[in-house]
């Protein structure tokens, strides 16, 4: 795996999608406020790249299945925001993100027990949601007071942390299987990242506002998780990525609309 060239086009694919992401995301949101930081923010930036390096390596039916677990890693991320950004109001950050990021290992390890469809793991997450976003109703708020600056120090430690979670991820996605590659894809490396850049620059209620607000978008990341699974086989998993992608930045477009309108 490590030889293959198509592996590491797909890690550096990887590393300049989350990187890009966070820091138009960063940008953004001292220009525009949470509610659009997160729109980006909620992108399948880094774990659509992940999925990019799974199909060159396994077939249609493994992504299609992978989807189930990308369902239930989407749930959990969702509970990551919330726990970030209920810490975040006073706590420190690496005691809000450590904890939030282990919330997020325990939900998918408990999860892991359960035998999930598509059915099951789409009902999680309209559990999740509409409860995840009326917990963090009062963490939201409208704007950020300081400047969002990026260095380079900022940029290597995204990419190495990056570059360890795509390759275990890839590496072990023979082992472990189709649900728990879809899961360990979305890992929230991203989102991650983005909070310890605002955290650090904007102070904890800041950045938990972003936090605050991704739970919402989330939910087109879920229709997109959806399309892939009942798409990849009949239509090719490259045509439906694109499908998936596109429903992902419509919903966000469709949300952009509804705030403007408003």
């Amino acid at each position: 795996m490590l030889s293959d060239p198509v592996f590491w086009y797909g890690l550096t694919l990887k590393i300049a999608m989350t990187a890009g992401i966070v820091v138009a995301a960063s940008v953004i949101v001292e220009r525009s406020g949470p509610f659009i930081g997160a729109l980006i923010a909620s992108l399948p930036t880094a774990g659509g790249a992940a999925l990019i390096i799974l199909a060159f390596e396994h077939p249609a039916q493994f992504i299609a299945d992978g989807m189930v677990g990308s369902l239930i890693a989407n749930a959990a991320g969702a509970v990551f925001a919330l726990t970030y950004a209920t810490l975040a109001q006073k706590r420190s950050l690496p005691l809000s993100l450590g904890i939030a990021l282990l919330v997020w290992l325990v939900c998918v390890s408990i999860a892991r027990f359960y035998p999930w469809t598509v059915f099951s793991a789409a009902a999680l997450d309209i559990v999740v949601f509409p409860l995840t976003i009326w917990a963090g109703r009062h963490f939201r708020s409208e704007g950020v007071k300081s400047k969002v600056e990026m260095t380079g120090r900022d940029l290597a430690w995204r990419a190495a942390v990056v570059t360890v979670v795509v390759i275990l991820v890839t590496a072990a996605s023979n082992s472990i299987g189709s649900v728990a590659s879809g899961i360990f894809a979305f890992f929230p490396v991203a989102m991650s990242s983005f909070f310890i850049i605002l955290h650090r620059r904007i102070d904890g209620p800041a950045a938990a506002s972003v936090a605050a607000h991704v739970q919402l978008p989330l939910v087109g990341l879920s229709f997109g998780f959806i399309a892939v699974h009942y798409l990849a086989v009949p239509f090719g998993i490259w045509w439906t990525y694109l499908i998936g992608l596109g429903i992902c930045l419509a919903w966000n477009g469709v949300l952009w609309a509804l705030r403007n309108r408003r």
